[in-house]
């Protein structure tokens, strides 16, 4: 069904109210006119069926909104929400498109808004003052981002960088004080992904001690494939791709490796069959030997 945009060059509306406005002013006339008892329990007369149309239209939206849980990881903030909190959280802020290689947050700055990622990829990189940088996290639609800054009253501690042309909606330290006042649900949620962080940071912490190179960058990639892996159709074996885009420098970074080792342990993954390497692009050939492999036998929270 396709519905005329307007002519007098204001923004067409989207969503129900563009349906609606087009029932009104005749635009799905022919639509409604086509309809049969089959379509309606009974034949009404035309202002009883575009209220029953408008309804439908209604009930569909706030189904949509339902469904739109599921758009985004569960171990995001957005992705914990109830659907009537997250309808409100997605009314807040300001929506923005940033293309890919932007910067979103800039290491050092001081601005004390909150990003929330609807869409896209995104890596937290930071330098040290000598220069070295180096890969801190990565984030995907759903997540939060900024908050440390904005609630300590701090310095942005790293630089936000987009890996896609992404969407995200500013919002001002505030509004969200006021939206977590006015939503418990929201305040564990944004709670549990900061321990689900900690968490994260810390079990890097213990695997530098713990474990060889070959087992520290094999945790992380099993880690990796958990919350970013794409499964791949066809063969019997789990194979998933990692919608995530890193060179050997950045894996290295997250597995607290120097750069020589990671590349010798990603060919050593490659030869026990684990992963397949090509351009930026890594595909976990089975998921399941590479937690075994990896010792990792719980899902990763975050």
């Amino acid at each position: 069904m396709t519905i005329p945009g307007r002519a007098d060059g204001h923004p067409e509306p989207v969503g129900e109210q563009r349906l609606i406005r087009s029932i009104n002013t005749g635009r799905l006339r022919g639509v409604t006119s086509q309809m049969t008892p089959a379509h309606l329990p009974f034949r009404a007369p035309a202002a009883a069926w575009a209220s029953q149309l408008k309804g439908a239209m209604r009930r569909s939206v706030k189904q949509a909104g339902v469904r739109m849980k599921h758009a985004w990881p569960h171990s995001t903030f957005l992705g914990r929400l109830r659907s009537s909190t997250l309808e409100e959280l997605m009314g807040l802020g300001t929506p923005m498109v940033y293309p890919a290689h932007r910067q979103l947050l800039q290491q050092g700055d001081e601005s004390r808004h909150v990003l929330l990622l609807t869409r896209g990829v995104a890596k937290v990189v930071a330098s040290s003052e000598s220069g070295y940088e180096m890969l801190l996290a990565i984030r995907v639609g759903g997540d939060l981002i900024g908050e440390m800054a904005a609630f300590e009253d701090q310095p942005r501690s790293g630089t936000v960088i987009a890996c896609s042309e992404m969407s995200a909606r500013i919002i001002q330290l505030t509004a969200l004080e006021s939206f977590l006042g006015r939503h418990p649900d929201a305040m564990r949620a944004m709670l549990a992904m900061l321990c689900a962080r900690l968490r994260w940071a810390n079990r890097r912490r213990m695997d530098f001690r713990a474990y060889d190179s070959l087992t520290r960058l094999a945790r992380v990639l099993a880690e990796l494939s958990q919350t970013y892996g794409n499964e791949v159709l066809g063969g019997t074996a789990r194979r998933q791709i990692l919608d995530v885009t890193l060179n050997q420098a950045e894996l290295a970074s997250l597995a607290g490796l120097a750069l020589p080792t990671t590349e010798k342990a990603l060919a050593e993954l490659s030869k026990l069959g684990l992963v397949e390497r090509s351009y930026r692009k890594i595909t976990v050939c089975d998921v399941s030997k590479l937690l075994v492999f990896a010792k990792v036998f719980q899902e990763n929270p975050y």
